[in-house]
Order: C-alpha cells, then sequence, then structure tokens
C-alpha cells in the first residue's frame, strides 16, 4: 500500500479527495459538501439530529478494527439513534481528527466504510471537518433525519401496563469484543501465534460491524403501530431500561425467559465462565431497539419476527426488576457502558 502524507493535499484537499465518490440521492439534499453548511429542505417533516464520538483507544482498537469496518460501525451507531425517534436518516456530516501516523491510503479505508454505510442506508454525506490530532484519532459523526410530528417516539411514553418489547439479540457484540481482547493479549505476548477465533463469525461481525434496525421502523409503519417509547440499545439493556423508566416515571419487569440471546453469544459466554443473561443485560452496542407497546397493540407484533415481548411497565415505586428463568426478582443496576 502507498503512503501518502496528508500534508501534501491540504485541508480542503482532503476533503474533496475522501468525498469525490459520494453521490447525493436525497431530493431533500439542497447543497452537500463544498460550501459553508448543508442546506436540507425539511418539507414539513420535523429534522432530528443526534452526534456520536468514537475515540481511539476508548471506542475502537485498531489493532483489531479495520478502517473499512470502522467507518462503517461510525455511520452506523449514529442511523440507530435517528430509527430509535421512529425517524429516518437522511444525511450525516463526519468530522475527523487524526494523528501523523495516518496516511491518506489510510483515511480512504476508512471513507470506503462510510461510503459503504451511506450506500446502506440511503443517506447522503454533506458536510464534515478535518483537523489533527496530537494522538491517534477522533471521528464524530452527524446524523440528520426526518420524521412526521405526530410520528416521532420519544423516551418519555411508557405507561404503567405497556408491554416491554426488544429487537433482535443481545450479549452479541460484548462476547465478540471479549474474544478479540483475549486474542490481542495473547498475540502481545507471543507475537508469533496466529489469532484464533475459533469461527465465531456471528458475534465478531455484531461488534466490528453492527447494523441499524431500519427494518423495524419500516415495519412499524406497514403494521400502523407507533411505539409508546424508544430507545436503541447501545449501553446494554438495564441501562436503556433504567433510561426509559426515568423519564415516564415508570418502573419495569423484565423476563428473562423474553430477552433474545443468540445460541454463538450463549456458548461463548459460558465459556469465558460469564453469565449470558448478565453480559445481555450489561453488555452493550447491539443497537437493537428497545420500545414499549399499548397492550392493545399485541396483536401488531406478537407473530413479527426479530421482535421478543420482555416485560411490562410497572409503577415506578416496584422499581426495575429481573425475573429469572428460576423464578426470582432481581432489582436491576445500570451496569453498561460507562462514558467517563
Amino acid at each position: 500500500m502507498q503512503h501518502t502524507d496528508v500534508n501534501t493535499l491540504g485541508e480542503f484537499g482532503l476533503i474533496e479527495h475522501l468525498t469525490k465518490e459520494f453521490l447525493i440521492t436525497q431530493p431533500s439534499t439542497l447543497k452537500g459538501v463544498g460550501d459553508d453548511a448543508a442546506v436540507i429542505d425539511n418539507d414539513g417533516f420535523c429534522t432530528v439530529v443526534s452526534t456520536d464520538m468514537l475515540v481511539e483507544g476508548i471506542h475502537f482498537d485498531l489493532a483489531y478494527s479495520p478502517l473499512k469496518h470502522l467507518g462503517y460501525k461510525a455511520v452506523t451507531v449514529n442511523l440507530s439513534d435517528i430509527y430509535a425517534m421512529n425517524a429516518f436518516p437522511k444525511q450525516i456530516t463526519v468530522s475527523i481528527a487524526i494523528s501523523n501516523k495516518y496516511s491518506v491510503e489510510a483515511l480512504d479505508e476508512l471513507y470506503a466504510g462510510i461510503r459503504a454505510a451511506c450506500d446502506a442506508y440511503g443517506v447522503d454525506l454533506v458536510g464534515g471537518d478535518t483537523t489533527s490530532s496530537p494522538k491517534g484519532m477522533v471521528i464524530s459523526v452527524t446524523a440528520i433525519g426526518q420524521c412526521e410530528k405526530d410520528r416521532l417516539v420519544y423516551r418519555n411514553g411508557a405507561r404503567v401496563g405497556d408491554l416491554i418489547c426488544i429487537t433482535g439479540d443481545l450479549g452479541a457484540a460484548y462476547l465478540g469484543l471479549q474474544l478479540l481482547e483475549r486474542e490481542k493479549s495473547i498475540w502481545l505476548e507471543h507475537p508469533d501465534v496466529q489469532p484464533n477465533l475459533e469461527d465465531q463469525k456471528y458475534i465478531i461481525g455484531r461488534h466490528l460491524k453492527p447494523e441499524a434496525r431500519r427494518d423495524m421502523i419500516e415495519t412499524f409503519r406497514k403494521q400502523d403501530l407507533k411505539p409508546t417509547s424508544m430507545i436503541d440499545i447501545s449501553d446494554g439493556l438495564a441501562s436503556e431500561i433504567f433510561h426509559i423508566c426515568k423519564q415516564s416515571g415508570t418502573g419495569a419487569l423484565i423476563e428473562e425467559s423474553g430477552v433474545p440471546i443468540h445460541p454463538d453469544t450463549q456458548l461463548m459466554a459460558l465459556q469465558f465462565k460469564l453469565d449470558p443473561i448478565t453480559c445481555a443485560l450489561n453488555g452493550g452496542e447491539d443497537y437493537e431497539l428497545l420500545f414499549t407497546i399499548d397492550p392493545k397493540d399485541v396483536d401488531k407484533v406478537r407473530f413479527l419476527p426479530d421482535i421478543y415481548i420482555a416485560g411490562e411497565i410497572l409503577n415506578a415505586a416496584d422499581g426495575v426488576k429481573l425475573n429469572t428463568k428460576g423464578g426470582n426478582l432481581h432489582t436491576l443496576k445500570a451496569q453498561g457502558w460507562r462514558h467517563f
């Protein structure tokens, strides 16, 4: 691979180089990269904006995270926040701070992943910023979405008696991270040893290349279903249900038997001598959707694939509890990802 010094292109030359392959596909994108600001036609819709930052050494480790996967993930984790509002993302901006260890070719890989995510989810890259960093890389992505005002879903809408639903499965990304970290530690001590990922493509893929659940938001529209509250599961199920309960002024009961866990996740958890339900509750980075529905809408989700009814919203005085498969009640704590 060539190693072109970023400084040979300059700031604006680098921006042009990295974004020249991005096409404008959204009619609402009136102005993209190349001006002081992007221009978006709202056309009567509410604009929804979310920003996330990924910091090298905190959120990602390039010892096992390919740059193309990292670019893809940086976009999808932001889009997930837009979908969690029951909205559809339309545009993104990407800002990066990089140290001098990164070449133009390395950034090409990063932006190839960003472009792949834009293509997969039908969003436009419309701007951003680049600057230097004394160490490593920082990626900041802002996602901009649209939704009709009466279809927006917030965290504070859960009511006593609502049913708690979860999409997909939980805990896999955390176990994928544990496997990658184990192999990194072995490699650091024994550089001649080849990593043994045990053919765990599913859990490793869930960590390195997560997907946002656009399909679920589309399904809600087809079923004429509007959740009463919703949040994406980025910091672990326990943490997210606490967010909903705190903002809704409620408690909750989660049934362990209702929490979806992939068989590969269960087996790897046991191999690491971890409880699978603990990984699902506290692991994070699953980017599935946690939402509540009015009980009268239960028939709209009961037979839908990849949606699981996992509990019920209770009075605030009842707290947030887990009912285990053995019939024991445990008070939950939010032990997911701590940002500081």
